[in-house]
């Protein structure tokens, strides 16, 4: 009988914070698993109290590992309606507040024993590997695939920041090359990486897709579909899309009288927001974030969604799969989405006014089985598979290209090119091995190993170089 591949899946966020990285990894692992032909452990960051309170909304916070892992779990049964099958371990982390971010602490490889290390997923390839420190990745599993979620540089940009979006763009793309063998980029909004593929490999919760298949009966009922016009939600920052929106509404106010629309999310950007919309002759209301699927919602039947940042936005493919009619940027994030008739592009402000007007004055089209099979986690699963060259159930390693045109040539030879790559990764062991030089790339100071805090409540063993207790 053939060895299953065990899948270890690495991610940079989790539960109770509903960002995509917390969210789309988890269902990554539960289909993955879900027909029992591969072992599959899902890897999530373990934080402290105190960084608790600085990332989970509503005063959410655990007290062990086990505490959290049975809310993780309860949450995605609630949407799934079935026992998921694989398994959760946590890595020790700390959460930055000026990257606002969770980033790893210590060598995470030593997660999964290595008996069990054969395929990794780094979700967020570049986030995970930017202060790693210990195994190279490659060395631990027979096979690491990255999953690039985010835009980075589109975030630096926006800060007016030549000189780190250069760096980062090259750091990128040298810690990527070193550590993993293929990457998915889920649109072409993400900087091009080496030996990368571009395909959305997320779904929706199959929630939405139940709220879309009850608004397409009681379109064929003859039903009332959707009472309310317009609405937008996303975390209240203004890179996700408020600047865009607000502006498009405040260029366009005389165009869109009588225009109503409902802006839902939290963050730290909110106060601006609301300032911001009290200045519009428009009826614009701003509520607390809440979750998508919640009741309020079904009703909607047009959302907006100007933002750019994104790189498959997360609430746009919820939005289509509950039968809405999409307005958004004519922008590679949304290119997955153009296959489907409720989604509707524009390019300029005339474009978004027309279009807006439009989708107010008629009907969503309803989805067809095909269309919400192409939704749902099932093909999205299916989709990965294929691009990280899983679905035969054998790794092939191809050669790689190497990011430096002069030495273009080493990639003929792989003894060459693993010897640049083992190079590259002392390379980069050493520099973050040293608190000064991680502190300038601006790392979390003292996060080379765990803490005694960190230590105490995962149960890890202690390191020579730390005061960390054992369990």
């Amino acid at each position: 009988m053939a060895k299953k591949q065990h899948i270890a899946i690495y991610t940079t966020a989790s539960l109770p914070w509903l960002t995509g990285t917390a969210v789309n990894p988890l269902f990554r692992a539960c289909y993955l698993a879900k027909d029992g032909e591969r072992n599959v452990t899902l890897v999530i960051p373990w934080l402290s109290p105190n960084d608790q309170g600085l990332v989970y909304p509503n005063n959410i916070n655990f007290k062990s590992a086990t505490e959290h892992e049975a809310y993780v779990r309860k949450w995605l049964e609630d949407r799934t309606k079935f026992i998921s099958r694989f398994d959760i371990k946590f890595y020790p982390g700390r959460f930055s507040t000026d990257k606002r971010s969770i980033l790893p602490v210590g060598d995470i490889t030593e997660i999964i024993p290595d008996e069990a290390a054969d395929i990794a997923v780094l979700e967020e390839p570049e986030h995970l590997t930017w202060y790693h420190h210990g195994r190279k990745w490659k060395t631990k599993f027979r096979m690491v695939v990255g999953v690039v979620h985010t835009n980075y540089l589109e975030y630096i940009r926006r800060e007016k920041n030549a000189a780190e979006a250069f760096l980062v763009k090259h750091l990128n793309s040298w810690l990527v090359n070193i550590y993993c063998h293929k990457v998915i980029r889920l649109s072409a909004a993400t900087q091009d990486l080496p030996k990368s593929v571009i395909c959305n490999v997320h779904g929706v919760s199959p929630k939405f897709l139940e709220i879309g298949k009850q608004k397409k009966e009681e379109h064929e009922q003859g039903k009332p579909g959707f009472s309310k016009g317009a609405y937008y939600i996303g975390k209240m920052i203004w890179s996700k899309g408020y600047r865009e929106l607000l502006t498009l509404l405040k260029n366009n106010q005389k165009e869109l009288t009588g225009l109503e629309v409902d802006l839902f999310g939290s963050g730290e950007d909110s106060n601006e927001v609301k300032e911001a919309v009290k200045k519009l002759k428009l009826s614009v209301r701003v509520h607390p974030g809440r979750d998508h699927a919640d009741p309020l919602f079904h009703d909607y039947k047009v959302f907006l969604n100007p933002s750019t940042t994104d790189v498959v936005c997360t609430t746009t493919a919820e939005a289509l799969a509950m039968g809405k009619i999409v307005v958004c940027a004519n922008h590679p994030s949304n290119e997955f989405f153009k296959q489907f008739p409720n989604c509707r592009t524009y390019d300029t402000n005339d474009g978004f006014v027309a279009l807006t007007c439009k989708a107010l004055s008629e009907e969503p089209a309803p989805l067809s089985d095909s269309q919400m099979h192409e939704l749902s986690w099932e093909a999205a699963t299916e989709r990965f598979l294929k691009a990280a060259e899983l679905d035969q159930g054998t790794v092939i390693k191809k050669p790689s290209k190497l990011p430096s045109t002069k030495l273009a040539s080493l990639s003929s030879s792989p003894s060459l090119r693993k010897k640049w790559e083992d190079a590259s990764a002392y390379i980069h062991t050493v520099v973050v091995g040293n608190e000064l030089s991680r502190r300038a790339f601006g790392a979390i100071p003292d996060t080379l190993y765990p803490d005694e805090e960190l230590c105490r409540e995962l149960g890890l063993p202690s390191h020579p170089a730390t005061k960390c207790c054992t369990k």
